[in-house]
C-alpha cells in the first residue's frame, strides 16, 4: 500500500503526515507538493524543516505558470466562488502524479481538513475518486490549529511566517484569490508588493475581458457587486467599511476537481 499525503505547506497537512507516519511509518508515504510559483519563501524553509523532521522527503510537482497566467490562459479570472488555479495548478498536476506513480486500488490519499470541514469529505471522497481518500484530523483526538502550531514548536519546526503575521493560511503567498476582505486587507499591509502585482493582474483580466469582474464581492447595502482591489485599497486608505470578519479560505487539494 502506498500512503500519499496531499502537502500544502500549512500545519494541517504537517499534522495529517505526522498522524499517517506515526500509523504507516515512512517507507511507504509521499508527501506530494504542487506549487504554485507564488508561494510565500517561508513556506520553501518550513517544507524543508518538517520534511527533515519527519523523515519524509517533498515530491514537489507544477504546472510552471503561477495562478495569474492561469486567469489570462483560461480568460476567466478566479475567485472566491471558482479559481481554475486550484484545478490547474493543484488537482491537475497532482492528479497526473497519483496516475503516473500509483495503483488507485492500493493507494490511500491524506487530505488536510479538520473537524470543522467535515461536511466537505464526501465531496472531496467523490472529487477524487478512483483513490481512497481519508482525512485523520476530522477524528478524535480534536485539535485547534493552535494547538497543532503549539505541536510544531514542540517538535522543533518554525512556526510559517505567514501564520505568524495573521493569515489564516499558509499558501499562495497569502494571495489566494479565495481570501476574503480581510486577507487581502492584511496583504496590503505586510506585503504591498504582492498585494499590486495581484491588483495589476486583475485590471489586466479587467480590459482582457471588457467585464466587471473581480476577486472579492462587495455586499453593503444588501447587494452583491464586484470589488477590485483597487477599490478595496482606496477603501482602505479611506478607511472606509471593510468586512475583517471576511478571511475567505483555501481548498485547493480540497475542493472536488
Amino acid at each position: 500500500m502506498k500512503h500519499v499525503v496531499m502537502w500544502s505547506g500549512g500545519i494541517t497537512s504537517w499534522a495529517t503526515a505526522r498522524h499517517v507516519i506515526a500509523e504507516r511509518g515512512t517507507a511507504s508515504v509521499t508527501l506530494l507538493f504542487a506549487d504554485t510559483l507564488i508561494e510565500d519563501e517561508d513556506l520553501y524553509a518550513f517544507n524543508s524543516a518538517a520534511s527533515e523532521q519527519l523523515g519524509v522527503p517533498i515530491t514537489r510537482v507544477a504546472d510552471g505558470r503561477d495562478p495569474w497566467q492561469v486567469f489570462e490562459d483560461k480568460r476567466w479570472l478566479g475567485n472566491t466562488r471558482l479559481a481554475q488555479c486550484s484545478h490547474l495548478l493543484k488537482q491537475g498536476p497532482c492528479r497526473d502524479w497519483l496516475t503516473d506513480n500509483t495503483d488507485p486500488s492500493q493507494t490511500t490519499l491524506y487530505v488536510g481538513i479538520d473537524w470543522t470541514e467535515e461536511e466537505r469529505l464526501p465531496g472531496i471522497v467523490r472529487g477524487w475518486a478512483p483513490w481512497t481518500v481519508d482525512a485523520p484530523l476530522t477524528r478524535p483526538p480534536i485539535r485547534h490549529k493552535q494547538q497543532l502550531l503549539a505541536e510544531a514548536r514542540a517538535a522543533g519546526l518554525p512556526v510559517p511566517r505567514l501564520y505568524r503575521l495573521g493569515f489564516a493560511h499558509n499558501n499562495c503567498g497569502g494571495a489566494c484569490v479565495k481570501g476574503g476582505q480581510a486577507q487581502w486587507a492584511r496583504l496590503l499591509e505586510v506585503f504591498p508588493d504582492r498585494y499590486a502585482r495581484a491588483e495589476a493582474a486583475e485590471a489586466r483580466m479587467r480590459t482582457l475581458l471588457d467585464k466587471d469582474v473581480s476577486f472579492l464581492r462587495d455586499r453593503t447595502g444588501g447587494t452583491t457587486k464586484p470589488l477590485t482591489l483597487a477599490a478595496l485599497r482606496e477603501r482602505i486608505e479611506q478607511r472606509g467599511q471593510l468586512d475583517l470578519f471576511d478571511e475567505g479560505g483555501c481548498g485547493c487539494f480540497t475542493d472536488a476537481a
